[in-house]
């Protein structure tokens, strides 16, 4: 049987480079995203040209009926679930000092980043416990979290705390599901040429400039995809609960 894997926010940026390269690795491929179909018709009409079989389903990851049927849709239409990619995202809609930051902020990036990542992994996971082993693995999670889960922006608190809980959950979640076959991995992108960096692309061009980057660049969504397609192959059997920074080396510590 041909596997499945569900990408979160998979419809652009860094979700869709993951569902496009995923699906040239050969999965079935369900999307979930809060908008029409139709809005992102271009990117699903490429993965169709590519031979990959999709699934679109509207929906909100905050919302537990929303979740509930993205797994039965998918289930239905594919048969199981073998990967999920917790892609979707968002960050402050304004940012501001952190003794500014407004509880509606903050319950609005938790509840997407965190708390939805977290209620949708149960859901799933509970999915592939019902299934057969697949070669080495039964299943695989891969959280996309950010660089922000151990650096500190202090103009956007709210999202560095939501990212360091998806770092948690990374490490509870692979403690709980590797005796039964499930593997948790976490990749952490630095800056990416996406539309929730486009507004401070000046600020980010300065950095490069300054060396703060030893690859210095924007990282792009397939930098992304290209992580998450090993972690998703059997090439990481004998490893769980660990995280590759994709930062072009931002994380380098230098005197």
């Amino acid at each position: 049987m041909k596997q499945t894997a569900i990408v979160t926010g998979g419809s652009r940026g860094i979700g869709f480079a993951i569902a496009r390269q995923l699906g040239q690795d050969g999965f079935n491929i369900a999307i979930l995203d809060m908008n029409d179909q139709a809005a992102y018709q271009e990117n699903l009409d490429l993965l169709a040209a590519q031979g990959t079989e999709y699934l679109y389903v509207k929906g909100n990851i905050c919302n537990a009926d929303d979740r509930r049927r993205l797994v039965q849709e998918t289930v239905a239409k594919f048969g199981g679930i073998h990967v999920l990619v917790n892609n979707a995202g968002v960050a402050p809609k304004v940012r501001a000092d952190l003794l500014e930051m407004t509880e509606e902020s903050f319950d609005r990036v938790i509840g997407v980043n965190t708390k939805g990542n977290m209620f949708l992994t149960q859901a799933v996971a509970k999915q592939m416990l019902q299934q057969d082993f697949v070669g080495k693995k039964r299943g695989t999670i891969v959280n996309i979290s950010s660089c922000s889960a151990v650096v500190s922006s202090t103009s956007r608190g709210e999202y560095c705390v939501s990212k360091a809980g998806v770092s948690m959950l990374t490490t509870l979640y692979a403690d709980r599901l590797a005796p039964d076959g499930i593997l948790v991995h976490e990749v952490r992108p630095g800056v990416i040429a996406t539309d929730m960096t486009a507004g401070v692309q000046e600020k980010y061009d300065k950095l490069f400039a300054s060396g703060a980057f030893p690859i210095a660049r924007w990282g792009t969504p397939e930098d992304i995809a290209g992580v998450v397609s090993a972690f998703c192959s059997d090439k990481f059997a004998y490893t769980t609960g660990n995280y590759v920074d994709v930062d072009g080396g931002f994380h380098i510590q230098r005197l």
